[in-house]
């Protein structure tokens, strides 16, 4: 498979035209045509400040979409990958009632139906069967929502496409629903190279059988756009004869798929009143709009969000992908267009981009910004402009371009990309946000910023963080300044100073200047490496983001004043998690006190619910207490023990070291050594584990292995 020249761009504009869908259809998602036109008219531009909530929001949409995609890493990219495969992925991100899915209950949620099916052992395609669950909870909406990646990690092919499609769509779906995502995926790798949107209908139809009703419907709007003229008429055939009356449950695939076919048909190349047409039309707004926005994005490039208004700039690339592996949750369109098209070069056997040397924020695409925005608490927009400009010194790379003006006393110039949950999402309604902080105490910063050449003046520049403090509110930390004459390049190093324990919020940097002062400083890329240094601490003020920083993965978190933590699991394994899949060796420590518990510990390079090492104080069978190291993924387990009589409320020193693929673990003097860790864990967070029973956890840290 060769993939397009503009392939990495065109991914970018399928995941901005995703998430803006999202964002625009959200606020009203569920609401009928009447009561849209009755209440907001023609949905024309975001409406969340009228419905008094934030814009960038967590949506089952994205981070299903994102997160199924990871199945293929996580089984070697396998072509040949399966449902039950990509059931396993679903067990070991989703954490059940918190994350991705809408929880609803058995036969309610169709997700979570199939959720349930995986837990009970119940493998896919079973799992989503008509057979085992009916046929109007099988055939719901979910596959379609979660198809975009599918096809753009297979540009230009839309038989592998829409097989991908049809594997994912099993673990939880059947018929008509596994139809709709696979028309859509077609379209979408289809899109990549051809432009006319009549074939690319017909190429999503061949992909399902003739006689089904998605095909007969497709049929059915295509006719009535050829004789309407008229969107709303045509709306209102679709609601005669495919209507929420005729298709039952929440939210059934055939209703919704034919307001994407409505939008489309109507909305021609023009992205925004595409989106108009999909949203005002009502029902299940946000994921149908976010699938005609993925393929207008995909079939029109970056230049399907240039007519109109701007759509992108309030959005500035933010979304949220809430799981288990809470490193990933604040991330950006950038971030996230790299890694669908890393897995397409992947397949494609092309090796994978990493920019300007891996840099987290790198600018590399027209007119990204990712997440970077000015503060408005010193009245930014007034003082500094942010956008995305070429870097005339090397052709083909861009740069963040941060214009000051008005500079002066008590004046600066300030912009910050979120790290962390930011205050308009604590409280965010709907889906939940768990998240681990991307930047922690004893990490690097490293900033690559360079001064306009046609500068009236020097600028300072100053690194800055903000952290929540222990009452939960921010507080800026700044680093070393440099001044920048003009013309002047220079890469700034800051390692993040101890912030006892609380969580840093944002990353970013201010402008400063004499008196009146104004120009222009870039941003070439900002990054960090290393393993934090950082020892958890409860504040004593009572703030709770401290405790949000722990991705929760256990059926009870406790923060008791005589314990850091008192985890309570009620059956299986439960695990809090902090970090990401860029820690690598380490040392992790904790004090265990296991109260009832089968077992209890830490663990490390965990990648999830079910992929981990993970040293334990435990059971053994005939009723022998050990202390046991174990490697995980996913139903594949193998252990390692010693006999470590170890008793309720003793409190025990767990040691847990990872230094590439051996594995060091020790406690009172009796030492665990895996020399063949699985490749397969090669990074990932620091976790407490219990299973089945409550313990008690204190003094936890994470420091470099090199440093121990």
């Amino acid at each position: 498979m060769s993939l397009p020249t503009d392939y990495l761009e065109r991914v970018y504009a399928g995941v901005l035209g995703k998430i803006i869908g999202v964002y625009l259809g959200r606020p009203f998602e569920g609401w009928s045509y009447e009561r849209i036109m009755a209440e907001l008219g023609e949905v024309w531009y975001y409406v969340h400040e009228q419905r008094g909530v934030p814009l960038v929001v967590t949506d089952d949409d994205i981070a299903g979409t994102l997160t199924f995609l990871r199945a293929l890493p996580d089984h070697d990219y396998s072509l040949s990958l399966t449902p039950a495969q990509i059931g396993e992925t679903w067990l070991n991100y989703i954490i059940e009632r918190r994350t991705i899915l809408w929880w609803g209950g058995m036969g309610n949620s169709t997700e979570h139906t199939a959720y349930l099916r995986l837990k009970q052992g119940i493998p896919a395609p079973q799992s989503g069967s008509i057979a085992l669950n009916g046929q109007v909870v099988a055939e719901q909406i979910g596959p379609q929502i979660f198809v975009d990646g599918w096809a753009m990690i297979a540009p230009g092919d839309p038989e592998r496409a829409a097989e991908f499609a049809r594997r994912a769509a099993l673990v939880s779906h059947d018929g008509e629903a596994v139809y709709g995502a696979q028309v859509i995926a077609a379209m979408e790798a289809q899109a990549f190279v051809e432009h006319d949107l009549q074939r690319l209908i017909d190429v999503g139809l061949r992909a399902i059988p003739a006689d089904s009703v998605i095909a007969r419907l497709v049929h059915d709007v295509r006719d009535w756009h050829a004789r309407d003229g008229d969107w709303r008429v045509t709306r209102e055939r679709i609601a005669a004869r495919y209507g929420y009356d005729r298709y039952g449950g929440n939210c059934h695939i055939v209703p919704n798929h034919a307001l994407i076919h409505l939008g489309l048909l109507y909305g021609g190349d023009d992205l925004q009143r595409a989106l108009m047409i999909t949203n005002t039309a009502g029902w299940d707004t946000d994921c149908n709009a976010a699938n005609v926005g993925c393929l207008l994005g995909i079939k029109n490039g970056l230049a399907a969000f240039d007519a109109g208004v701007d759509l992108r700039a309030p959005v500035a690339d933010r979304l949220y992908n809430s799981t288990a592996d809470g490193g990933r949750a604040i991330s950006d369109a950038v971030r996230e267009s790299y890694m669908i098209a890393n897995i397409g070069r992947r397949l494609a056997g092309v090796a994978p981009l990493a920019p300007k040397g891996g840099a987290r924020f790198h600018f590399s695409l027209p007119g990204s910004v990712q997440g970077f925005r000015g503060d408005d608490a010193v009245d930014a927009r007034d003082v500094l402009a942010v956008g995305n400009v070429a870097d005339p010194r090397t052709p083909g790379e861009r740069r963040l371009a941060l214009h000051a003006r008005h500079l002066g006393p008590g004046r600066v110039g300030r912009v910050l990309s979120d790290t962390f949950i930011p205050p308009e999402a604590i409280a965010m309604p709907g889906y939940m946000l768990l998240a681990s902080p991307t930047l922690h105490p004893g990490q690097t910063l490293g900033y690559t910023l360079a001064a306009d050449a046609a500068n009236s003046t020097p600028l300072e520049v100053v690194p800055v963080i903000q952290v929540y403090d222990g009452a939960d509110r921010l507080a800026r930390v700044y680093g070393p300044s440099v001044t920048l004459a003009p013309g002047q390049s220079h890469q700034l190093s800051w390692r993040v100073p101890d912030t006892d324990g609380q969580p840093v919020a944002a990353v970013g940097l201010e402008v400063r200047g004499t008196p009146h002062g104004a120009g222009t400083v870039y941003l070439d890329a900002l990054g960090w490496d290393g393993v934090p240094t950082l020892t958890f601490r409860r504040p004593a003020a009572g703030g709770t983001m401290w405790r949000r920083a722990w991705v929760d993965g256990v059926d009870q978190f406790d923060d008791w004043r005589v314990e850091t933590y008192r985890l309570v699991q009620n059956a299986g394994t439960g695990l809090l998690l902090q970090g990401g899949r860029e820690w690598c060796d380490y040392v992790v420590q904790a004090d265990v006190t296991p109260h009832l518990a089968q077992a209890c510990g830490i663990a490390a390079r965990a990648q999830g619910m079910r992929r981990y090492v993970a040293l334990t104080l435990a059971h053994a069978a005939g009723g022998a207490r050990v202390l046991r190291l174990t490697e995980r993924i996913e139903d594949r387990q193998r252990s390692i023990e010693q006999p470590y009589a170890w008793e309720y409320g003793q409190t025990v020193r767990l040691r847990l070291c990872v230094i590439g693929s051996r594995v060091q673990a020790s406690a009172d003097g009796i030492a665990l050594i895996l020399d063949d860790l699985s490749d397969a864990l090669d990074g990932g967070a620091i976790g407490l584990l219990i299973d089945e029973g409550r313990a008690a956890f204190d003094d936890v840290s994470v420091a470099p292995a090199a440093a121990d």
